[in-house]
């Protein structure tokens, strides 16, 4: 029996574009890293699952019923949900962030960043983001409505909207995907993952 299990969500699809630049939609940039990563798992013993494997539009809810559906029964269950990020002015920000739920601790979100510096990505950092009108709610329905068995993160790989961010990563996604993979698996056998300086 596994000791742990993977849900990867590639974020938007179909009409729901996310943010846009440089030639690219989200959309498709979550699908491609998505897919890798599902392979990863999948070729490393990992049992996986994918919320959407094409580019269909999925509604919260049919999304929320995809994550909570799969491996819904078992107790240790990874969700890493994949973006890409956009600031108001192009060229301005740059880097990966992490985003973790209220109800984790800050280990496997800083072992995945940690990851990808050591892939070559800039990093901007990790955090937590609240509900403006109640504070003790994830801002993010992926960290507040998943079965309380799934550690969500939201892995944003860069920003769209800057010309270099997206160059490395349309360049070195199967790296930084490797990376976030090793991480996860290292962080459930206790190992911690630490940043070269």
């Amino acid at each position: 029996m596994n000791d742990f299990y993977v849900i990867v969500d590639a974020g938007h699809g179909g009409t729901s574009l996310g943010t846009g630049g440089n030639g690219f939609f989200e959309k498709d940039l979550n699908l491609k890293i998505s897919k890798y990563m599902y392979e990863r798992f999948k070729e490393l013993g990992i049992p996986v699952a994918l919320t959407r494997s094409m580019d269909e539009t999925l509604s919260k809810e049919e999304r929320l019923r995809r994550i909570n559906n799969a491996y819904g029964k078992d107790e240790d269950v990874i969700l890493i949900s994949n973006h890409l990020n956009t600031s108001q002015t192009p060229n301005t920000a740059e880097g990966a962030e992490v985003i973790y739920a209220l109800r984790n601790e800050e280990t496997l979100a800083k072992n995945v960043l940690n990851a990808l510096s050591n892939a070559g990505q800039i990093t901007r950092g990790i955090y937590q983001k609240r509900l403006d009108e109640n504070p003790n709610l994830d801002y993010y329905f992926i960290h507040r409505e998943t079965n309380k068995n799934i550690e969500p993160i939201i892995i944003e790989y860069g920003f769209i909207n800057n010309s270099a961010d997206v160059k490395r990563i349309t360049e070195n996604y199967r790296k930084y995907v490797d990376a976030v993979v090793n991480a996860v698996i290292d962080t459930r056998r206790g190992k911690n993952v630490s940043k070269e300086q």
